[in-house]
Protein backbone atom coordinates (compact mmCIF):
# COMPACT_ATOMS: atom_id res chain seq x y z
CA UNK A 1 0.00 0.00 0.00
CA UNK A 2 2.56 2.15 0.88
CA UNK A 3 4.40 2.75 -2.62
CA UNK A 4 1.00 3.66 -4.40
CA UNK A 5 0.04 6.14 -2.18
CA UNK A 6 3.67 7.60 -2.49
CA UNK A 7 3.27 7.74 -6.07
CA UNK A 8 -0.36 9.28 -5.45
CA UNK A 9 1.43 12.01 -3.40
CA UNK A 10 4.18 12.37 -6.02
CA UNK A 11 1.44 13.10 -8.36
CA UNK A 12 -0.79 15.70 -6.46
CA UNK A 13 2.50 17.75 -5.38
CA UNK A 14 3.89 17.94 -9.15
CA UNK A 15 -0.04 18.99 -10.26
CA UNK A 16 0.08 21.39 -7.36
CA UNK A 17 3.24 22.97 -8.34
CA UNK A 18 1.88 23.11 -11.19
CA UNK A 19 -0.59 26.60 -10.26
CA UNK A 20 0.43 27.33 -6.93
CA UNK A 21 3.76 29.05 -8.08
CA UNK A 22 2.10 31.18 -10.55
CA UNK A 23 3.71 34.27 -11.91
CA UNK A 24 2.75 37.55 -13.00
CA UNK A 25 4.02 38.07 -16.62
CA UNK A 26 3.52 40.57 -19.42
CA UNK A 27 2.72 39.48 -23.39
CA UNK A 28 0.26 38.26 -25.65
CA UNK A 29 -1.03 34.71 -26.80
CA UNK A 30 -2.04 33.98 -29.88
CA UNK A 31 -4.66 30.97 -30.02
CA UNK A 32 -3.44 28.59 -32.79
CA UNK A 33 -7.00 26.27 -32.44
CA UNK A 34 -10.21 26.67 -30.31
CA UNK A 35 -9.31 25.81 -26.96
CA UNK A 36 -11.26 25.67 -23.33
CA UNK A 37 -10.42 28.52 -21.44
CA UNK A 38 -10.72 27.58 -17.31
CA UNK A 39 -11.46 29.71 -14.05
CA UNK A 40 -8.94 27.01 -12.40
CA UNK A 41 -6.44 24.45 -13.65
CA UNK A 42 -6.93 22.12 -10.95
CA UNK A 43 -11.06 21.71 -10.93
CA UNK A 44 -11.10 22.79 -14.91
CA UNK A 45 -13.85 24.72 -14.22
CA UNK A 46 -15.67 27.03 -16.96
CA UNK A 47 -19.31 27.68 -16.30
CA UNK A 48 -20.17 29.85 -19.21
CA UNK A 49 -18.24 27.87 -21.65
CA UNK A 50 -15.80 30.48 -22.85
CA UNK A 51 -12.80 29.59 -25.13
CA UNK A 52 -10.06 31.54 -26.69
CA UNK A 53 -10.39 31.67 -31.11
CA UNK A 54 -8.13 30.59 -33.30
CA UNK A 55 -5.96 33.38 -34.94
CA UNK A 56 -7.69 35.76 -31.80
CA UNK A 57 -4.68 37.62 -29.22
CA UNK A 58 -5.04 37.92 -25.65
CA UNK A 59 -3.36 39.61 -22.80
CA UNK A 60 -1.06 37.13 -20.78
CA UNK A 61 -1.18 38.27 -17.10
CA UNK A 62 -0.08 34.99 -15.54
CA UNK A 63 1.38 31.78 -16.09
CA UNK A 64 1.22 28.77 -13.91
CA UNK A 65 5.21 28.66 -13.40
CA UNK A 66 8.78 30.01 -15.14
CA UNK A 67 8.73 26.63 -17.21
CA UNK A 68 4.96 27.57 -18.01
CA UNK A 69 2.33 25.08 -19.42
CA UNK A 70 -0.41 27.16 -18.54
CA UNK A 71 -1.08 30.69 -19.03
CA UNK A 72 -3.61 33.38 -17.68
CA UNK A 73 -5.30 35.10 -20.35
CA UNK A 74 -7.81 37.64 -20.48
CA UNK A 75 -11.02 36.92 -21.97
CA UNK A 76 -12.86 40.12 -22.49
CA UNK A 77 -16.09 38.75 -23.50
CA UNK A 78 -16.36 36.37 -20.03
CA UNK A 79 -18.12 37.79 -17.10
CA UNK A 80 -14.73 36.65 -15.45
CA UNK A 81 -12.27 37.13 -18.01
CA UNK A 82 -9.42 36.42 -16.55
CA UNK A 83 -8.83 32.57 -17.49
CA UNK A 84 -6.13 29.68 -17.78
CA UNK A 85 -5.49 28.37 -21.29
CA UNK A 86 -3.19 25.68 -22.35
CA UNK A 87 -0.06 26.98 -23.89
CA UNK A 88 -0.03 23.97 -26.09
CA UNK A 89 -3.38 26.13 -27.48
CA UNK A 90 -1.15 28.70 -29.12
CA UNK A 91 2.02 31.05 -29.20
CA UNK A 92 3.12 33.42 -26.60
CA UNK A 93 4.80 36.70 -27.92
CA UNK A 94 6.82 39.30 -26.09
CA UNK A 95 6.86 37.47 -22.63
CA UNK A 96 8.13 39.11 -19.83
CA UNK A 97 8.10 38.00 -16.18
CA UNK A 98 7.29 40.52 -13.17
CA UNK A 99 10.62 41.10 -11.44
CA UNK A 100 11.54 41.25 -7.63
CA UNK A 101 9.78 39.89 -4.27
CA UNK A 102 6.01 39.36 -4.92
CA UNK A 103 4.29 39.68 -2.00
CA UNK A 104 1.27 36.88 -0.66
CA UNK A 105 -1.77 37.19 0.84
CA UNK A 106 -2.81 35.26 3.41
CA UNK A 107 -4.90 32.94 0.68
CA UNK A 108 -1.56 32.19 -0.97
CA UNK A 109 -2.49 34.33 -4.06
CA UNK A 110 -0.39 37.46 -5.35
CA UNK A 111 -1.82 40.28 -2.98
CA UNK A 112 -0.96 42.91 -5.63
CA UNK A 113 -3.31 40.93 -7.94
CA UNK A 114 -6.14 40.65 -5.56
CA UNK A 115 -9.46 42.89 -4.69
CA UNK A 116 -10.01 44.82 -1.82
CA UNK A 117 -6.27 44.82 -0.67
CA UNK A 118 -6.14 48.42 -2.06
CA UNK A 119 -4.75 50.99 0.96
CA UNK A 120 -6.38 54.25 -1.03
CA UNK A 121 -6.74 55.34 -4.49
CA UNK A 122 -5.22 57.55 -7.64
CA UNK A 123 -7.37 60.02 -9.72
CA UNK A 124 -5.96 60.57 -12.91
CA UNK A 125 -7.43 63.74 -14.24
CA UNK A 126 -5.79 64.55 -18.28
CA UNK A 127 -5.17 67.86 -19.39
CA UNK A 128 -6.32 66.56 -22.95
CA UNK A 129 -4.41 69.04 -25.35
CA UNK A 130 -1.13 67.97 -23.24
CA UNK A 131 -1.64 64.25 -24.22
CA UNK A 132 -2.66 64.34 -27.24
CA UNK A 133 -0.13 66.82 -28.64
CA UNK A 134 2.66 64.60 -27.24
CA UNK A 135 1.50 61.21 -27.15
CA UNK A 136 2.00 59.25 -30.27
CA UNK A 137 -1.84 57.78 -30.69
CA UNK A 138 -1.41 56.98 -34.29
CA UNK A 139 -5.20 57.61 -34.91
CA UNK A 140 -6.30 55.27 -32.12
CA UNK A 141 -7.55 57.73 -30.24
CA UNK A 142 -10.65 59.38 -31.83
CA UNK A 143 -10.61 61.99 -28.99
CA UNK A 144 -7.58 63.54 -29.52
CA UNK A 145 -8.77 63.28 -33.72
CA UNK A 146 -11.91 65.24 -32.76
CA UNK A 147 -10.00 67.66 -30.40
CA UNK A 148 -7.50 68.78 -32.98
CA UNK A 149 -9.90 68.88 -35.85
CA UNK A 150 -12.28 71.37 -33.20
CA UNK A 151 -15.33 68.78 -32.86
CA UNK A 152 -14.21 68.68 -29.30
CA UNK A 153 -13.17 71.93 -26.84
CA UNK A 154 -10.85 71.12 -23.57
CA UNK A 155 -12.49 73.71 -21.22
CA UNK A 156 -11.39 71.07 -18.25
CA UNK A 157 -9.85 68.45 -17.03
CA UNK A 158 -10.87 64.96 -18.45
CA UNK A 159 -10.88 61.28 -16.79
CA UNK A 160 -7.94 59.20 -17.07
CA UNK A 161 -8.66 56.74 -14.37
CA UNK A 162 -9.76 55.89 -10.88
CA UNK A 163 -7.30 53.56 -9.37
CA UNK A 164 -7.43 51.51 -6.49
CA UNK A 165 -3.25 51.57 -5.20
CA UNK A 166 -1.63 49.51 -2.64
CA UNK A 167 1.31 51.07 -1.86
CA UNK A 168 3.33 47.82 -1.11
CA UNK A 169 2.66 46.74 -4.91
CA UNK A 170 4.28 50.42 -6.08
CA UNK A 171 2.16 50.29 -9.76
CA UNK A 172 1.59 46.91 -9.92
CA UNK A 173 -1.57 46.43 -7.76
CA UNK A 174 -4.33 45.67 -10.96
CA UNK A 175 -5.54 43.11 -13.12
CA UNK A 176 -8.22 41.44 -10.42
CA UNK A 177 -10.31 38.90 -11.06
CA UNK A 178 -14.26 40.30 -11.40
CA UNK A 179 -17.25 41.26 -13.80
CA UNK A 180 -17.19 42.35 -16.99
CA UNK A 181 -17.90 45.89 -18.03
CA UNK A 182 -21.75 46.83 -18.71
CA UNK A 183 -22.55 50.42 -18.45
CA UNK A 184 -25.96 51.51 -18.24
CA UNK A 185 -27.19 54.32 -20.85
CA UNK A 186 -27.47 57.06 -18.15
CA UNK A 187 -24.12 56.11 -16.86
CA UNK A 188 -22.88 56.86 -20.72
CA UNK A 189 -24.44 60.10 -20.47
CA UNK A 190 -22.93 61.49 -17.01
CA UNK A 191 -19.38 60.00 -17.50
CA UNK A 192 -19.23 61.50 -21.05
CA UNK A 193 -18.39 65.35 -20.83
CA UNK A 194 -15.36 64.21 -18.44
CA UNK A 195 -13.85 61.24 -20.37
CA UNK A 196 -14.21 62.09 -23.62
CA UNK A 197 -13.24 58.90 -25.06
CA UNK A 198 -16.30 57.52 -24.23
CA UNK A 199 -18.63 59.57 -26.89
CA UNK A 200 -16.71 57.46 -29.81
CA UNK A 201 -16.76 54.12 -27.56
CA UNK A 202 -15.97 52.13 -24.26
CA UNK A 203 -12.65 50.19 -25.16
CA UNK A 204 -10.64 52.92 -23.21
CA UNK A 205 -12.99 52.83 -20.11
CA UNK A 206 -13.10 48.80 -20.43
CA UNK A 207 -9.37 48.37 -20.21
CA UNK A 208 -9.63 51.29 -17.24
CA UNK A 209 -12.06 48.67 -14.97
CA UNK A 210 -10.76 45.34 -16.41
CA UNK A 211 -6.98 46.66 -15.04
CA UNK A 212 -8.17 48.76 -11.97
CA UNK A 213 -11.79 49.02 -11.63
CA UNK A 214 -12.22 44.97 -10.57
CA UNK A 215 -10.01 45.37 -7.90
CA UNK A 216 -12.27 47.28 -5.56
CA UNK A 217 -15.80 45.83 -4.98
CA UNK A 218 -17.14 48.99 -2.86
CA UNK A 219 -18.95 50.05 -6.27
CA UNK A 220 -20.18 48.26 -9.26
CA UNK A 221 -19.41 49.62 -12.41
CA UNK A 222 -22.09 52.39 -12.79
CA UNK A 223 -20.98 53.49 -9.60
CA UNK A 224 -17.26 53.74 -10.05
CA UNK A 225 -17.00 55.19 -13.33
CA UNK A 226 -19.86 57.76 -11.93
CA UNK A 227 -17.64 58.97 -8.47
CA UNK A 228 -14.45 58.87 -10.94
CA UNK A 229 -16.49 61.68 -13.14
CA UNK A 230 -17.62 63.70 -10.15
CA UNK A 231 -14.12 63.71 -8.31
CA UNK A 232 -12.86 64.95 -11.78
CA UNK A 233 -15.28 67.59 -11.56
CA UNK A 234 -14.74 68.13 -8.40
CA UNK A 235 -10.86 68.39 -9.07
CA UNK A 236 -11.48 70.75 -12.15
CA UNK A 237 -13.46 73.20 -9.72
CA UNK A 238 -10.80 73.36 -7.13
CA UNK A 239 -8.70 76.57 -7.47
CA UNK A 240 -5.58 74.81 -8.45
CA UNK A 241 -7.59 73.36 -11.04
CA UNK A 242 -9.46 76.40 -12.26
CA UNK A 243 -5.89 77.73 -12.23
CA UNK A 244 -5.17 75.58 -14.95
CA UNK A 245 -8.51 76.38 -17.27
CA UNK A 246 -7.67 80.32 -17.16
CA UNK A 247 -4.40 79.66 -18.30
CA UNK A 248 -4.90 77.87 -21.19
CA UNK A 249 -2.77 78.52 -23.80
CA UNK A 250 -0.55 79.88 -21.86
CA UNK A 251 1.85 78.85 -18.63
CA UNK A 252 1.11 78.64 -14.80
CA UNK A 253 3.58 78.64 -11.83
CA UNK A 254 4.19 75.15 -10.02
CA UNK A 255 4.71 77.05 -6.97
CA UNK A 256 1.60 79.43 -7.46
CA UNK A 257 -0.47 76.17 -8.06
CA UNK A 258 0.82 74.50 -4.77
CA UNK A 259 0.25 77.59 -3.27
CA UNK A 260 -3.49 77.24 -4.48
CA UNK A 261 -3.82 73.60 -3.09
CA UNK A 262 -2.31 74.89 0.27
CA UNK A 263 -4.70 77.47 1.06
CA UNK A 264 -8.27 75.78 -0.32
CA UNK A 265 -6.66 72.60 1.98
CA UNK A 266 -5.86 74.01 4.45
CA UNK A 267 -2.77 72.73 4.69
CA UNK A 268 0.80 72.70 3.09
CA UNK A 269 1.19 68.66 3.48
CA UNK A 270 -2.05 68.34 0.92
CA UNK A 271 0.47 69.13 -2.16
CA UNK A 272 1.91 65.74 -0.92
CA UNK A 273 -1.15 64.32 -2.20
CA UNK A 274 -0.73 65.74 -5.62
CA UNK A 275 1.46 65.29 -8.44
CA UNK A 276 1.58 66.98 -11.48
CA UNK A 277 2.56 65.19 -14.93
CA UNK A 278 4.30 66.84 -17.46
CA UNK A 279 5.48 65.78 -21.21
CA UNK A 280 8.76 67.20 -22.66
CA UNK A 281 9.49 68.46 -18.73
CA UNK A 282 7.12 71.62 -19.00
CA UNK A 283 4.01 70.82 -21.04
CA UNK A 284 1.25 69.71 -18.47
CA UNK A 285 -0.57 66.23 -19.35
CA UNK A 286 -2.14 65.02 -16.16
CA UNK A 287 -2.59 65.92 -12.82
CA UNK A 288 -2.56 63.07 -10.25
CA UNK A 289 -4.26 62.94 -6.51
CA UNK A 290 -3.98 60.46 -3.81
CA UNK A 291 -7.42 60.26 -2.27
CA UNK A 292 -7.80 57.58 1.12
CA UNK A 293 -9.37 54.31 0.85
CA UNK A 294 -12.77 55.35 1.82
CA UNK A 295 -14.30 57.92 -0.17
CA UNK A 296 -16.82 59.69 1.49
CA UNK A 297 -19.32 61.32 0.35
CA UNK A 298 -19.02 65.08 -0.18
CA UNK A 299 -19.42 68.25 -2.40
CA UNK A 300 -15.81 69.18 -2.83
CA UNK A 301 -13.00 67.25 -3.11
CA UNK A 302 -11.56 68.69 0.59
CA UNK A 303 -14.17 66.59 2.16
CA UNK A 304 -13.15 63.80 -0.18
CA UNK A 305 -9.33 64.23 0.95
CA UNK A 306 -10.22 64.75 4.36
CA UNK A 307 -7.37 65.99 5.92
CA UNK A 308 -5.40 62.45 4.96
CA UNK A 309 -2.52 64.04 3.71
CA UNK A 310 0.56 61.86 2.21
CA UNK A 311 3.69 62.24 4.28
CA UNK A 312 6.01 62.90 1.10
CA UNK A 313 4.92 63.62 -2.60
CA UNK A 314 5.33 60.86 -4.91
CA UNK A 315 7.87 60.69 -7.39
CA UNK A 316 7.65 59.99 -11.15
CA UNK A 317 10.26 60.20 -14.00
CA UNK A 318 7.24 62.22 -15.90
CA UNK A 319 6.80 64.99 -12.64
CA UNK A 320 6.95 68.16 -13.98
CA UNK A 321 10.31 70.00 -12.64
CA UNK A 322 10.51 73.33 -13.39
CA UNK A 323 8.05 76.41 -12.29
CA UNK A 324 7.17 77.36 -15.54
CA UNK A 325 3.99 74.85 -17.13
CA UNK A 326 2.63 75.15 -20.05
CA UNK A 327 -0.89 74.59 -20.84
CA UNK A 328 -1.76 73.95 -24.34
CA UNK A 329 -4.72 74.71 -26.08
CA UNK A 330 -6.25 72.39 -28.60
CA UNK A 331 -4.88 72.41 -31.81
CA UNK A 332 -1.93 73.92 -30.82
Amino acid sequence: MKAPFAVLLTGFVGLWSSFATAEPAQGSFVAAQTCEAFQSIRKRTNPDDAKVRPGQRYEVVEVNKRDYDWLRVRIPDSPTPLRWVAASCGSVEGLAFNTGDTERSEAGGDVCRQPDQHDGYVLAATWQPGFCEHVPFKGRKPECDALASGELQARHLTLHGLWPNRQSCGKNYGHCDGPALRLSESTLEHVRPWMPNFQFGTSFGRYQWDKHGVCQTQMDDDAYFRRAADLVRQLDATRAGQYVVENIGGAISRQAFYQRVTEEFGSARAGNNILLICAKGNYLQEIRVSLPRELKPADSLVGVMDGQFAPRRPDDRNACRGDRILIEAAGS
